[in-house]
């Protein structure tokens, strides 16, 4: 796909890896609509920066818990530029609960954002994609949804079945559009990790170290412009998947 001029969609966009792969786009050439949750100031940082680029950019706040706030936010996308053309799945939660110690809460909130409201964005977004002729959906899962976590249950269970939702849709929403999954590593460790926690992630890895949120944007644009690609998740991580030696 030619990224210059089109519109993307980036949901947890304003802070972390989804502000790197928002930057990345466009830097592209894309319009970005930069959806945030709680992230209000940095989502208003973030458009001002694409801005300055010379870029176009909004930003859209909704509950990705709430159904109701996904169907307005699809809406209130198509409606900021006259459509969306990529989709990147990228909003996630990642509740420090195991099997026994998982609450029907914590279950209910990390299956919606997770996997529920990837879910209906891609029907929705994705099904006037098809109308339209083209588009490409990015789904961003982790290694939790490829291998087995002690610790975090529900989160690698909603990320496998975003893993699958990304299969199914491909075959669905074939040929006009494209949906692809990428599975991150190590690529930016949580904040409160100390020095040796995180060195301990990096010798997981074959490659021993750790990764950066410029390596899942590479394999994001890779998705973008590999049209003959789809249904395939594309694991960024180091060889972590294969198991250290």
């Amino acid at each position: 796909m030619e990224l210059a001029g089109r519109c993307a969609l980036v949901t947890g966009g304003a802070v972390r890896v989804g502000r790197a792969l928002a930057l990345a786009l466009a830097a592209e050439g894309m319009r970005l609509v930069v959806h945030y949750g709680s992230s209000a100031g940095e989502a208003e940082l973030l458009v001002g920066e694409i801005r300055r680029m010379g870029q176009q950019a909004v930003s859209v706040s909704a509950d990705l818990a709430r159904i109701e706030e996904v169907e307005r936010l699809a809406g209130d996308a198509e409606a900021a530029f006259g459509g969306v053309d990529v989709l990147v799945n990228n909003a996630s939660v990642f509740p420090a609960a195991g099997l026994v110690k998982t609450r029907p809460d914590v279950w209910d909130h990390t299956l919606a954002v997770n996997l529920r409201a990837p879910f209906f964005l891609t029907q929705r977004l994705g099904g006037v994609m098809r109308l339209r002729g083209r588009g490409v959906i990015v789904n961003m899962a982790d290694l939790a949804g490829l291998q087995v976590w002690r610790g975090y249950s529900a989160h690698a269970i909603s990320k496998a079945g975003l893993v699958h939702l990304t299969k199914v849709a491909a075959r669905e929403l074939a040929p006009e559009v494209r949906v692809i999954a990428i599975a991150p590593g190590t690529v930016l460790p949580p904040e409160d990790f100390s020095d040796e926690e995180v060195e301990r992630l990096a010798w997981r890895a074959p490659l021993r170290r750790n990764g950066s949120p410029e390596d899942v944007v590479r394999a994001l644009l890779y998705a973008l412009r590999a049209d003959f690609v789809t249904g395939e998740v594309l694991v960024v991580d180091g060889g972590r998947l294969l198991g250290a030696s």
